[in-house]
């Protein structure tokens, strides 16, 4: 019973935070500052942490999976709460729909960018002169081979250097998640307030949310910190706020329809008011006749 106390006391803050309008509207732009002045804190973190190598387990196994994470425990959420309330089969899997949209523009992302890499870019095979070679030396500029025909992953594969144009895929997908996920939660709040019913597993499910949104700020101000790369870091991140805006700032507000899977909540929270707006009213009926 402490333990159910202490999870409803701690969902309902997160979720007082989340649904706040002012949250919403500026989310997007403490990213945008994250991306813009993230980097200066190279200057000052230890390059001798943990987080300053890439074999770290967070990197390994969260951000690496970054999009299955999300959609596991998005998904999951969304299913519970849309479920919990209309007891739709369609009405869940239209929600749900906007993560198969999500994904599907993720895996669109990577596919433009690598292909815009392997446009752009070249692959060098580092040599040594013959100098260096008696000497026994390492010079500051090793010179380079170029090698034609030679994809970045068959490049970085055999361990010689590429050279092109990048957009950094983590920034884009933490940016990415982080607002998908502010949006899918956002509802919790309101929802709340119409007096819906929450029991343990969905609040648990918001709570694994709401710690999988903050691990991704944390990773991305830890990219930032401990792996600069300016500005292919802002281009992804812009890639990432402009997805969410094309989305659930544009599209998804057209409304419920064959062509559009309509913004969070649509249908749910309606509903709950309609609900509560019944039950009060036949309370009032009900006291009338009593007197």
């Amino acid at each position: 019973m402490f333990l159910i106390s202490i999870l409803v006391v701690i969902t309902d803050l997160a979720a007082g935070l989340l649904g706040n309008a002012s949250f919403r509207r500026h989310f997007h732009l403490l990213l945008s500052a994250l991306l813009l002045f993230g980097p200066l804190l190279s200057l000052w973190v230890s390059h001798y942490s943990v987080f300053a190598k890439r074999t770290h387990f967070l990197y390994r196994v969260f951000l690496r999976s970054g999009w299955g994470w999300t959609c596991i425990f998005v998904g999951s959420f969304v299913f519970v709460l849309s479920f919990s309330v209309r007891r739709s089969l369609t009405l869940s899997l239209r929600h749900l729909s906007r993560l198969v949209v999500a994904g599907g523009l993720w895996l669109g992302f990577r596919k433009l960018l690598c292909l815009l890499e392997n446009a752009t870019g070249s692959c060098y095979e580092p040599l040594r002169s013959t100098l260096e070679l008696a000497s026994g030396t390492n010079g500051d500029q090793p010179l380079l081979l170029l090698r034609e025909g030679e994809t970045k992953e068959a490049c970085v594969r055999s361990g010689m250097l590429w050279r092109g144009y990048e957009v950094s895929e983590d920034a884009l997908l933490l940016c990415l998640c982080c607002l998908l996920l502010a949006e899918e939660t956002a509802v919790f709040g309101p929802y709340l307030s119409l007096g819906g019913p929450s029991g343990a597993p969905l609040r648990i499910l918001f709570l694994f949310c709401v710690l999988l949104l903050s691990l991704w700020v944390f990773l991305l101000l830890c990219l930032l910190a401990y792996f600069p790369q300016f500005p292919t870091q802002l281009l992804g991140g812009a890639l990432g706020c402009l997805s969410w805006r094309a989305l659930y700032q544009g599209w998804y507000r057209l409304g419920p329809s064959w062509y559009c899977p309509g913004r969070p909540g649509v249908g749910l929270l309606s509903t709950q008011s309609e609900q509560k707006e019944t039950s009060e009213s036949v309370c009032e009926s009900n006291a009338k006749e009593i007197n």
